[in-house]
């Protein structure tokens, strides 16, 4: 009887046990997580400390004794994986609660660790209120924290995801808030017209955004910048980035990528073909351009633990690459994105033309429309789709949804116009914004 052994509990790790088990009746199958919980939907903890998500215990999708009763897999909470001894194919595990220390042997091991908040070392941290959200523990202490202090004010360091989703949760909440963003414009992964207009909707909602900008010093309650202007608010929240956690996988002499991630060939197996790494901390590739790619999202994560699981149990499925594909809102906007943004093109001098497609969610004439921006570079040549942006009111995850789609199937930048898309006036046009991007790109040819 095969016996599987996977570390991280969260949404690579879970989703992993459940396939296997879906497939595989018999095997033995233990999880092991040095949090509390296991199984939360981690990207709704803003949408929770901003009160959008009222129950907060919604985020829980299931616990040990429901896996235990429904699926026969045995989760181990509170217990930390220390070490992986290959030669002897075995785990080192130490319980958290009790100091107790043992091994675990494995016939086949997955690693699902995730990854851990970047907290920049600055001068002072230790006077403030300062916190992370990665996990639903850091959204019990946010919550708490604002429950008990009433909080007026806030620094959010980091114009990422999670920096603009809290932004726009805590202003929701009444709170002051004040972003700090390193870079040139916010949520670098788009183009900077494109983030340019967030920051306007930011400024709009009374967020004060700083940007070519950080954190040098802190005070009690204030905060020194690096362009000398001082801020004075109750807590801050560090946003700037996710360290892969591949302490244990370095340690046990796997092998690190580029991207910093765990490397795996295409059904997630490290370079020991007994061990399977997916999630934040396993290294892939990109599907336009074949380099290394690393995205610490949920879809990858979900993806990679079936693929593995499928791979384990006999069935090879090769992934096809990432692109990236992801979306946020900013008060009344959206912006999503797939693919290779103008930087990376630039960066990787890759030949490409962009066209921009500014039009109506819907039907203009209806009552329920908005605007949208839609984006697309593609290789003038060839005219293979690179990549696609698009920001607005409505239906801006339909279009990037389509084109991440065409660019799976290899379509070209023409075939958008050929689309068959639903239409009714509630939901697009005749020509909807996708298609009418492809008529824009014949007339670039």
């Amino acid at each position: 009887m095969e016996k599987i052994l996977i570390v991280g509990a969260v949404g690579g790790g879970a989703t992993a046990a459940g396939q296997l088990r879906f497939y595989n009746k018999e095997a033995t199958i233990k999880v092991f997580d040095r949090d509390s919980v296991m199984s939360y939907a981690a990207c709704g903890t803003p949408y929770a400390i901003g009160e959008v998500i009222e129950d907060e215990e919604s985020l829980l999708m299931a616990n040990p004794e429901q896996f235990h009763e429904k699926r026969n897999i045995d989760v181990h909470l509170k217990h930390e994986v220390t070490a992986i001894d290959r030669d002897d194919k075995s785990i080192h595990v130490k319980n958290l609660e009790t100091g107790e220390e043992f091994q675990e042997s494995y016939d086949k091991l997955i690693l699902a660790p995730g990854g851990t908040a970047i907290v920049p070392q600055v001068k002072g941290s230790e006077t403030a209120n300062i916190f992370t959200l990665r996990s639903y523990n850091d959204m019990l202490s946010i919550k708490e924290y604002i429950r008990s202090n009433n909080p007026q004010s806030c620094t959010i360091s980091g114009g990422g995801f999670i920096g603009l989703e809290m932004a726009e949760n805590l202003k929701e909440l009444g709170i002051d808030v004040h972003l700090v963003h390193k870079s040139d414009y916010v949520m670098s992964i788009l183009d900077e017209d494109i983030s340019r207009e967030i920051e306007k909707e930011l400024l709009l909602n009374e967020i004060h955004l700083q940007t070519n900008a950080y954190i040098t010093e802190i005070n009690g309650r204030s905060q020194t910048l690096s362009n000398g202007d001082v801020l004075e608010t109750d807590f801050i929240i560090m946003s700037v980035g996710l360290a892969p956690n591949v302490g244990l996988a370095k340690d046990a002499g796997l092998e690190i990528g580029k991207t910093g991630g765990i490397v795996t060939n295409d059904y997630m197996q490290t370079d020991d073909p007994s061990i399977y790494a997916i999630g934040d901390a396993s290294e892939n590739f990109d599907m336009v351009t074949g380099e290394p790619k690393r995205v610490p999202l949920a879809w990858p994560a979900h993806r990679q633990a079936y693929i593995a699981a499928k791979h384990i149990n006999g069935e090879s499925i090769p992934k096809k690459g990432l692109l990236g594909t992801s979306i946020v809102k900013i008060f009344s906007l959206t912006a999503a994105m797939t693919g290779l943004n103008e930087n990376k093109l630039r960066e990787l001098e890759i030949p490409s033309v962009s066209l921009i497609h500014n039009g109506n969610s819907n039907a203009g004439y209806y009552p329920d429309h908005g605007k949208l921006k839609l984006k697309i570079h593609y290789d003038p040549n060839t005219r293979e789709i690179f990549g696609a942006q698009c920001l607005g009111t409505k239906g801006v995850d339909k279009r990037i949804d389509v084109i991440a789609t065409a660019m799976y199937a290899g379509l070209t930048v023409d075939d958008l116009q050929a689309l068959e898309l639903c239409y009714a006036p509630p939901y697009s046009s005749p020509k909807d914004p996708v298609n009418m991007a492809g008529y824009k790109a014949d007339k670039k040819i």
